[in-house]
């Protein structure tokens, strides 16, 4: 097809006289070519790039000298030694507000969450002392609020008390909980060395929304216990036992030794009873506190209008999940709750993280006999509201109003948690999930395209109108192509050449038709079954029947 350019009429009016007459429209046709050529090995390391590298990391190190290259790295690695430079004391007073606003809020959480992983309280205050440190020095939020929080707290609680009773058998739930936030961390850091963080997005929003629900309505039947003051309480996460628990039964309180994080490393746990359980808690409660952790740091970022680092993020809170399994901690996150507050109340930089843990560590060693009354009762209570908050009915109307597969998965995953168990009720949704993929790959558009063929023939009958000549397909949406969508693209030719009718594709992209020219479509359409946009399509075959004489 040549670069050109083609009179065509007018053919708004029904009168052909008039057409003729009709002023004349000059359109320049373009020619589609074909991409520059490049080498599989280039090919490969473009895709390589885009998928694992797309925001280009080592760009910022090109051409400067050793000590700036040093410098960068250290930024790189270290992002306080980026802010850290231009801080001063004004900074330093608002984080330190921030800090022990969030610390008042943090104390009580931490025991709270504790127990609602089925570990002793004092293990949520430890959580709440080295994670920040270690979170205030590699991430890359000024307003992440670091600690455990409620979901992955209940996962993991749920998942291995159903293996192990918390209350026979401590020593060795204490020891998988702790190993369990090893292999947490240790998937997390992964997954942000190799940058694979696109694995998160496998769980979709309304996955997340149906198990976050369910997880919320399981949480707030457990605090059944402390608000009724019910001693003998079942340790199963299910509606039904929680209910049979309350019904049947008919009150106590925890002791908190003070002092600092005794190690923990001794106490992490590789023996292969237990291992393949203590593995599948920590990639579950790995996945969940680190979409929980990213989500909320770039929700604060936005608002304050910088950008968070995805897979910084991920090594930051995976390498203090490491460190906390070898100091008492269980897994943590950043919590929305706290982030909240830390902006609310000021905080500038990651300063409030050492801040906050700083007041935790006087609480470690000074105040703890202060929380010893701290009745079950105010502890349900704030669990009940932290989990209340997880429970989003308007995201849910929103999924029935826009897509009821979306919301069949929420339900999946809601109906999964709350009556068989969490990892099961996970499971259920995301293999909802990818049936809808699979459908979608499986019964591609061609087949409506074919459809409003045979639609259009039949109004065209109906009317005694023009004969139908042409099906134009714009793929501009299509990115990229495989030999199954090749073949859909032979196929639909075949069924549209036996029907007396042309096919006409319209900007494909470079890799697209680089790959339609090897597969020899590109052959078979001819030069007048390719163009740049359906514009040129148009007025270039309208001028072309024209010239043949055909209406």
């Amino acid at each position: 097809m040549g670069h050109g350019t083609n009179r065509i009429e007018d053919m708004s009016s029904p009168n052909n006289e008039t057409a003729a007459n009709a002023r004349e429209t000059v359109v320049e046709i373009h020619s589609v070519c074909l991409p520059p050529k490049k080498t599989t090995f280039q090919k490969m390391k473009k895709r390589f790039g885009d998928v694992f590298f797309p925001d280009d990391p080592l760009e910022r190190f090109r051409n400067q000298t050793w000590r700036n290259k040093v410098i960068l790295g250290l930024q790189s690695l270290f992002p306080i030694f980026t802010w850290g430079s231009q801080y001063d004391l004004k900074f330093f007073r608002s984080d330190v507000i921030s800090g022990l606003t969030i610390a008042s809020l943090a104390i009580p959480q931490g025991i709270s969450y504790a127990k609602l992983a089925n570990l002793p309280p004092i293990v949520g205050l430890y959580s709440s002392f080295v994670p920040p440190l270690i979170y205030s020095v590699l991430g890359s939020s000024k307003h992440l609020a670091v600690g455990p929080v409620s979901i992955a707290s209940l996962v993991m609680g749920s998942m291995l008390s159903e293996s192990v009773s918390p209350t026979q058998d401590s020593i060795l739930y204490l020891k998988l909980a702790f190993t369990s936030t090893f292999f947490a961390g240790l998937f997390q850091a992964s997954l942000g060395l190799l940058r694979l963080g696109f694995v998160i997005d496998f769980l979709s929003k309304a996955t997340l929304v149906g198990f976050t629900a369910g997880a919320a309505v399981i949480v707030s039947l457990q605090q059944l216990k402390g608000l009724l003051g019910i001693v003998h309480f079942t340790g199963k996460m299910q509606f039904v036992p929680v209910m049979s628990s309350v019904i049947n039964t008919r009150s106590e309180i925890g002791h908190l030794p003070k002092g600092l994080n005794p190690l923990s490393a001794n106490m992490l746990y590789f023996s292969a009873a237990h291992l393949a359980l203590a593995i599948k808690t920590g990639i579950i409660t790995g996945i969940l506190s680190l979409t929980e952790g990213i989500a909320v740091g770039r929700t604060f970022a936005s608002l304050k209008n910088y950008q968070v680092n995805g897979n910084k993020e991920m090594m930051a809170i995976g390498f203090m999940n490491m460190a906390g399994s070898c100091t008492s901690c269980y897994v943590t996150t950043g919590s929305f709750s706290r982030s909240a507050v830390n902006v609310n109340a000021g905080a500038k930089t990651a300063v409030s993280n050492i801040v906050m843990a700083s007041a935790v560590l006087v609480t470690l060693l000074f105040l703890m006999p202060l929380f010893y009354y701290t009745p079950n009762l105010i502890l349900a209570a704030i669990i009940l509201t932290a989990v209340i908050g997880l429970i989003d009915y308007q995201a849910a109307y929103k999924l029935w109003k826009v897509d009821k597969f979306d919301f069949f998965t929420c339900m999946c995953s809601f109906f999964g948690v709350l009556f068989v168990s969490v990892p099961l009720g996970l499971a259920i949704a995301v293999g909802v999930s990818v049936i809808k993929i699979l459908l979608h790959v499986t019964r591609p558009n061609t087949l409506e395209i074919l459809r409003w063929t045979r639609e259009e023939e039949n109004r065209i009958k109906e009317n005694n109108d023009r004969n139908l000549k042409c099906i134009i397909l714009d793929m501009t949406a299509v990115s990229s192509i495989d030999t199954s969508g090749i073949e859909a693209v032979f196929e639909l030719r075949r069924r549209l050449e036996k029907q007396s009718l042309q096919l006409v594709l319209v900007n494909p992209v470079g890799s697209v038709m680089e790959k339609l020219h090897k597969s020899k479509i590109i052959e078979s359409l001819g030069l007048s079954g390719l163009y740049l946009t359906v514009g040129e399509a148009v007025s270039d075959l309208s001028s072309t029947w024209k010239a043949h004489g055909q209406p």
